[in-house]
């Protein structure tokens, strides 16, 4: 069983390097914030010292980071993992990012002979926990089918989508649907608060039919309960979106939908809420309403 660098322990990254060990994987791990990599090391995993050490210590490389400067910076920067890898080995980029950087990174171990899939994931805080991710993957089928029971370990779906590129693509998809739901849902219920009609009673009346989905059965409940603990925050949907509408400037696609959610986010944020669950752009009609959810 080949030996797996896991670079990135956030809220999304911890419980999918846990998962892995609970597989058989031997894994080495690293994140800036050293109570995270204490964590997983106490789980089983081996300390690295910096990207370029667990590089150096692993045969596969996976990260989990915020953005595209991130990956960049660990990948290819000063000490980063294009240092230390060896030709012939990956870089699985887990983390969700512009696409046009995926090909960038990608280029560029190309040309030491370091192969790459991005293989960005939805589903949060606990399906990382439960390891039942979506993982929307871009690159090389031979590189995909050979990786798959890793990726497996860490989502219960892992969809070859496209060449490099197309996993990011995928997952700006993902997250526009995802944003609209949420904004949907919280614009519904706050109509029916507003109305004198029970929340709780129009959720379980709906949730059944058409209009429910994965996404009203998890946020609702979680507004309801006024429970605004992040899963995924605002200001990690609000990167998200930004990198939605700048791939779409550049290919000349409409995004009328994600502009209105990105202004409702971005108020939010302005407001402090930046760090809260997404589910918590309910707040943002809450306001206007001058009403709260509850059950």
């Amino acid at each position: 069983m080949k030996k797996i660098g896991f670079i990135g322990l956030g809220i999304m990254g911890k419980p999918m390097s846990k998962n892995l060990l609970k597989a058989g994987y031997p894994l080495v791990v690293y994140d800036i914030v050293a109570t995270a990599v204490d964590e997983v090391v106490k789980a089983g995993a081996e300390k690295g010292a910096s990207p370029k050490d667990v590089a150096a210590k692993a045969d596969v490389i996976i990260t989990m980071l915020p953005n595209s400067p991130q990956v960049k910076e660990v990948v290819l920067g000063k000490d980063g993992v294009i240092e230390t890898m060896r030709p012939g080995s990956i870089l699985i980029d887990m983390s969700s990012i512009a696409p046009l950087v995926s090909r960038e990174v990608a280029a560029r171990l190309a040309e030491k002979k370091i192969r790459m899939l991005d293989a960005p994931v939805s589903g949060g805080e606990p399906k990382a926990i439960d390891g039942t991710l979506s993982i929307m993957v871009g690159g090389n089928q031979a590189d995909f089918d050979e990786f798959l029971p890793a990726m497996k370990t860490m989502g219960a779906s892992v969809v070859l989508c496209g060449e490099i590129g197309a996993g990011n693509v995928t997952k700006l998809a993902n997250q526009i649907v995802v944003a609209a739901n949420i904004a949907a849902v919280s614009e519904a219920l706050v109509l029916a608060t507003k109305a004198g009609v029970n929340p709780d009673l129009v959720f379980q009346a709906i949730r059944g039919g058409l209009a429910g989905s994965t996404v009203m059965n998890a946020k609702a409940p979680m507004m309801m309960d006024r429970n605004f603990k992040p899963g995924f925050r605002i200001n990690l949907h609000i990167k998200d979106l930004n990198n939605v509408l700048d791939t779409a400037k550049g290919i000349a696609a409409p995004t009328p939908l994600t502009d209105e959610v990105m202004k409702m986010m971005l108020s939010l944020r302005d407001e402090g809420m930046g760090d809260a669950d997404h589910s918590a752009l309910v707040r943002f009609y809450e306001k206007i309403a001058g009403i709260e959810l509850h059950r």
